[in-house]
């Protein structure tokens, strides 16, 4: 399926709901990061002979819960049209033209509007400010 495309006016329309998620996306991850920490640690201790103890069971049950949350995060993202690129840093790319070809929009939390684009595979080193050359629709400036 092809990606939504979007003007810079559109997809700045989807920051207010975009930077909702992004703030509990970003502070899901590293809970989930220690859940999965704690557990290798318990599993790491654990011996073939005893089996899964109740405490493994429930810091499995941890991960899940917290993989689960994030999963339904990067759900809404994509709902919206757009992607989360780095679950610590917030970084979200939306598709747009520049002149005949798809690149990416970039935002990420802490910036007030979308500023900056990329091309597919360049990614955030990439990134360059928005100007002209964007589809008819695009707002500059």
């Amino acid at each position: 399926m092809a990606p939504r495309l979007f003007t810079v006016a559109e997809a700045e329309r989807t920051l207010p709901l975009v930077r909702r998620i992004v703030r509990d996306l970003v502070e899901e991850h590293p809970a989930w990061k220690r859940a999965v920490a704690h557990y290798e640690l318990l599993a790491g201790g654990a011996t073939a002979g005893e089996g899964e103890t109740p405490e493994l069971r429930a810091a499995e049950q941890a991960v899940r819960r917290h993989a689960e949350r994030i999963d339904g995060y990067l759900a809404e993202l994509a709902q919206v049209g757009c992607a989360c690129k780095d679950l610590e840093a917030g970084l979200v790319d939306f598709h747009t033209l520049r002149g005949d070809r798809v690149v990416c929009l970039c935002w990420q939390p802490g910036e007030e509007r979308i500023a900056f684009w990329h091309e597919l595979d360049a990614g955030f080193a990439g990134r360059q400010p928005v100007d002209a050359a964007f589809a008819p629709g695009a707002e500059v400036g």
